[in-house]
This record gives structure tokens, sequence and C-alpha cells, in this order.
């Protein structure tokens, strides 16, 4: 998706029976006309996303193994038995888990809006082409799904997005209705979820089975696949679930986008630093009660607390980026990590899938009992890997391979 920010232009003219009323976008561009943070942000995020599944590749049973309610070291598990390598992975998931995959989901949310733009600019109607789009992001993530990540997002977004894109013909009033009383529905189902994990009394289950260990450390990539369709209905719960929070995100992305939160100037300064101060402010002290309080709160932890974490992300590397006002090495690595998002988001788990499962590598059964240090340096060097990649990438290409793939199919 492209950050191409044009001035707001008057929008395709609404179905019959809705209101319409475009927003000014309040957004100020380079000469390129992106709004460079927006690609920092994406880059982050996508590196961010990695911080959590690093985790499940490492883990017993892979992907297996979520389904088993494996998890790692917890806070609380922390304080129970202290440790230098507990306290490590328990900082490290702390830090990622279900923020940046909340700050992602904000920002697929700003660019279905810049699209909105765009189209709005050329009088296309909408969502008009936009369907195709949206279907064909459906159909990559099913691909991603099947050979490659049981946990893809992709395929959560593309239908999200094809509601969203409808509620934007309608008045801002009606979007706000709908933002929140999905943000009201998402917080009651996962407080109920949680009580009933309370009632039940059980933190889970012991591990995967020794099958299911055994498929990811020795067996065959056909067996993989054939797992994660045997069991397609249980790994695509999440998205569902989750559905509420998507709807929300995606319009939060959308209002931030219009009120200026992304652009340079004083406005998106003090938009981001209210995001910074509210976020963390609010998000980190849920985030640790929640982690404290165990398995039992961990749909709390991560669906409601980390989201509220990831604004406050959001105008921490907002800040940062602002007083670096450079184009250092991090920069322009993140920078063109966000430019080719689509692309590193399936390569890291593919470079991951080899290192980590018996197909490949098999770091996972091999390093399984040091410790979680293998995991980091695991992490660091995929993100070293695509930072580098894309950079060389971009310098003789515009856009990356699935990108450039999406624009080939969607045009013809």
């Amino acid at each position: 998706m492209s950050d191409t920010v044009r001035p707001a232009v008057p929008a395709p003219g609404p179905a019959p029976g809705t209101t319409h009323r475009p927003e000014a976008s309040g957004q100020v561009t380079g000469a390129s006309g992106r709004l460079p943070l927006l690609d920092v942000l994406r880059g982050t995020a996508i590196l961010g996303t990695l911080m959590t599944n690093v985790w499940i590749f490492a883990g017993p049973g892979a992907e297996g193994g979520v389904l088993s309610g494996v998890a790692g070291s917890s806070p609380r598990e922390l304080l129970s038995a202290p440790s230098l390598p507990a306290a490590v992975e328990s900082a490290f998931r702390l830090l990622a888990d279900g923020k940046f995959l909340a700050m992602l989901t904000i920002l697929f949310g700003v660019g279905l809006a810049i699209q909105f733009t765009s189209a709005a600019e050329r009088g296309a109607p909408w969502p008009g082409r936009y369907r195709w789009r949206a279907l064909f992001l459906f159909a990559e993530g099913t691909l991603h799904f099947v050979l490659v990540f049981a946990w893809d997002v992709l395929m959560g977004y593309a239908v999200t997005a094809l509601l969203v894109a409808r509620l934007l013909t309608r008045s801002d009033r009606f979007r706000r209705r709908v933002m929140w009383t999905a943000a009201g529905l998402h917080v009651a189902l996962m407080s109920l979820l949680t009580a009933g994990a309370i009632a039940a009394g059980s933190d889970g289950e012991d591990g995967p089975g020794r099958r299911v260990v055994e498929l990811y450390a020795d067996g065959g990539y056909l067996g993989q696949v054939a797992f994660r369709l045997h069991n397609a209905v249980m790994l695509r719960m999440e998205p569902v679930l989750s559905f509420g929070l998507l709807v929300f995100l995606f319009l939060l992305g959308v209002r931030l986008l219009r009120a200026g939160a992304f652009a340079p100037g004083t406005t998106g300064r003090r938009i981001r630093a209210r995001l910074l101060g509210w976020g963390l402010g609010l998000g980190v002290p849920l985030n640790v009660a929640t982690g404290l309080g165990g398995e039992h709160f961990y749909l709390l932890g991560r669906y409601v607390a980390a989201p509220v974490v990831a604004l406050g992300y959001i105008g921490l590397i907002g800040l940062l980026t602002d007083r670096m006002r450079g184009s250092g090495l991090l920069v322009r690595g993140l920078t063109s990590v966000g430019r080719t998002a689509l692309s590193c988001y399936v390569t890291q788990n593919v470079l991951c899938m080899l290192a980590s499962y018996g197909i490949g590598l098999g770091l996972a059964a091999r390093f399984g009992d040091s410790g979680p240090w293998w995991v980091i340096i695991l992490w660091a060097a995929v993100c070293l890997v695509l930072m580098t990649g894309s950079t060389l990438w971009l310098r003789r290409f515009p856009n990356g391979p699935l990108e450039s793939v999406q624009k080939w199919a969607l045009r013809r």
C-alpha cells in the first residue's frame, strides 16, 4: 500500500441513502509525496511482529504448540523462579507481544485511508477497484497460511478492509459510532473469555503432543502443510475473535491520519506527544498487571492492554525520528522494510521456518534447551537481512517483489 498522499478533494459519491463528507487530511509530505514517518513505523511494526512470532518458530511444536497453550517466561513465572535467561525472555516478550501487531493494524487503516484519498482525487468510484486489492490480499494471505505460517494476519486484514472501505463513504459521526461500538464489544468478549478461563481454573495443557513436536523437528514439509489444513479452523480463530479490535484499529488509523498525527509539523508532534504520554502511561501498567495475572489474563494483555501500548510506541518512535533529523543506517533500514512491508513480512517467516524447523537447519530442536539467547540472535539476524536486502532491492526497483506482483496482477 502506498503512502503517497494527495490533497483532499471531493470524494466519490456515496451510495444511495448514505452521507459522505470528505475530511481534510491534515498532512504535510516531503518532495516525494510520502509521509516518511509512516515508512519508519511500518518497518518497525514488521520487525516488531517478528519479536513475537520468532518464539512460535523456536518453541516445541512450533505452530501446534500455540494450540496447546504453550507460553514462555511471563512476569508471574519470573517472580516465582527468577533467573537471567527468564528475565531476558520475559522482557523481550513483554516488549513485543501484541504491541507491534496492533501498530501494524493501525497502519493498515492509514494505508486504506490514503487509498481512499487517491481514489477521490481521480474521481474513481469507491470502493471500486479496491475490492480487488483486498481480495488479492486475502488470496496472498491464504497461500501464506497454507505454505508458510499458520498465524498469518493478511487474511484477517483483507476481510476487515472490505468492511472499513465501505465505512469510509459514511459520515465521520457514523464511523465514530462503529469504531467505539467495535471496541466495546471486543473488550466485553475478551473479558468474558478471561472470566471463563479463570472459572475453568486451568492454565492450559502441559505442551504439544509428541507427534506435533516431531512433525516440526523431523517431519516433512508436506506434513506441516497438511497439519495447517487439518487444524485450519482453530488456527484461524485469532482474526475471528479479534475482529472487533481489527475494525477499531483500522478506523483509529483513519482518524489519526486525518488529524495529521504522522505529519512532520507542529500538529503532528503535538498529537504524537499525547499518544506517547497516554499510551505508555496507561498501557504499560495495564500490560504489567495482566502479565502478573498469569496465563488466565493473556487475552486481556495481548488484545486489550497491548494496543494501548502500541499508541505509545507510535508516539515514541515519532519523537525519536523527529529528534534524529537524519537518515542514518537504522532509519534507512526501517524505511526500506516499511516500503517493502508485504515482502518482508512473508520473507521473515520463510527465513525463520527454514532456520528453525527440521526441513531446514533444525535450530529449534538443536538449541531448544539452551535458553533464549539463540532465539534473540535469530531475530536480530533476520532483521539485519531484511533491512539490508530491502535497501539494496529498492536501489534497483521502485517496489518490493510481492508488491510488484500485486500491482501487476491488479493492472490485469
